[in-house]
């Protein structure tokens, strides 16, 4: 009798036991709190979609519709696509870096890229009580229209098309990254424009040379240079990159410092 209690007793517990990590985190939104599908990633808050835009905006009208979640309201409509490395929101790209996730039929995004999605005033962390809190601000981001300068995209997507093609979306990211750290860099031109056509120590982009960098870029290359614009980053502070396999030249290898190898090219800083 006695090891049948133990035995029950030990069952209990291992049902209810608290794995680390998981349920640790929650989320309050303007004064009311959820838990439930709430996770930390990664560093990042993941939360569900349509729990926290009812909190954030009380109209809006969420749906399913061919394999994606959709946000509507008067003034906005997010996408977010299990699987897919951004949301759109009005026409903005805002990145994802672990994905969008579908877990037991219900859509996770981070917290800040939903929150910055729904014009959230705040988003704040509590390291101590693992919480992040919420509140409403505008309820809409700015469309891309208006955001993204046209100038800016025309020339990002087409270097980031001549340079990266036949690389995934996250490799092209990786180039539009290290041409808006040069924007950024007080040791280069301060446009897109000019960093690209940039020759005061010598042509610096093959496209350039050979005319590639007119041609038109495909859709993904004009997704990668928003997300860029939408601060995406996954090359780190680099500044130059190279095809290793097909460099004639190695002074960045050996002059610069290493900081990841995406796809086909090594980006330095």
């Amino acid at each position: 009798m006695r090891k049948r209690i133990l035995t029950a007793l030990l069952t209990v517990c291992l049902l209810t036991a608290v794995v680390p990590g998981a349920n640790a985190v929650s989320l309050l939104v303007n004064g009311t709190t959820i838990t439930n599908n709430v996770s930390l990633q990664n560093s990042t808050t993941y939360v569900p979609i349509r729990a926290t835009t009812l909190l954030l905006s009380p109209g809006a009208n969420i749906s399913w519709e061919n394999g994606q979640a959709v946000v509507r309201t008067s003034n906005l409509t997010i996408i977010a696509r299990p699987g897919n490395c951004y949301i759109e929101a009005n026409g903005r790209m805002l990145y994802v870096q672990d994905g969008v996730k579908l877990v037991n039929g219900t859509t996770l995004v981070p917290i800040r890229a939903l929150a910055k999605a729904l014009g959230a005033a705040s988003v704040t962390w509590d390291g101590n009580t693992q919480k992040v809190t919420v509140k409403s601000g505008s309820g809409t981001i700015e469309s891309g229209d208006k955001y993204y300068d046209s100038n800016s995209v025309y020339w990002l997507s087409r270097i980031i098309n001549s340079e990266s093609g036949g690389e995934s979306l996250k490799g092209k990211i990786a180039v539009g990254n290290v041409i808006l750290n040069r924007v950024a860099n007080p040791n280069y031109p301060n446009t897109i424009y000019d960093v690209i056509f940039d020759d005061k120590w010598g042509v610096q982009f093959q496209p350039i040379s050979n005319g590639t960098i007119y041609n038109t870029p495909s859709e993904e290359s004009i997704l990668a240079a928003k997300l860029c614009l939408d601060g995406a980053s996954v090359a780190g502070n680099s500044l130059y990159f190279l095809n290793p396999s097909k460099a004639s030249s190695f002074w960045i290898v050996q002059n610069c410092t290493f900081v990841t190898t995406i796809g086909n090219h090594s980006f330095y800083a």
